[in-house]
């Protein structure tokens, strides 16, 4: 059976997602890239708000490797978006 943290981590990031993909649809803003940083804000947010005290479980240390993952797909699309607004005389292919 999950602990109490482990459910509200769940259900915050969950509550976080849901609310930000309603946001990004009222305000005729959904895209995959948008809505995967701002999940990630809320994974890193969530995150923090449930941590506990003294201990850290097993599933918060592999919980690292997520927000790891989640910043190299961050540095990704800043990468990709940069390269979109460099003009082509700039960039050496």
């Amino acid at each position: 059976m999950p602990t109490r943290r482990r459910q509200q981590f769940i259900y915050g990031q969950f509550a976080w997602m849901v609310a930000t993909a309603f946001l990004l649809v009222v305000l005729d803003s959904l895209s995959y890239e948008l809505f995967f940083v701002l999940s990630l804000i809320g994974i890193l947010i969530v995150t923090e708000l449930t941590a506990p005290a003294n201990v850290t479980p097993a599933w918060r240390r592999r919980l690292r490797w997520l927000i790891a993952l989640g910043l190299v797909g961050f540095g990704v699309i800043v990468v990709r978006r940069i390269l979109e607004i460099l003009p082509p005389e700039v960039l050496p292919w």
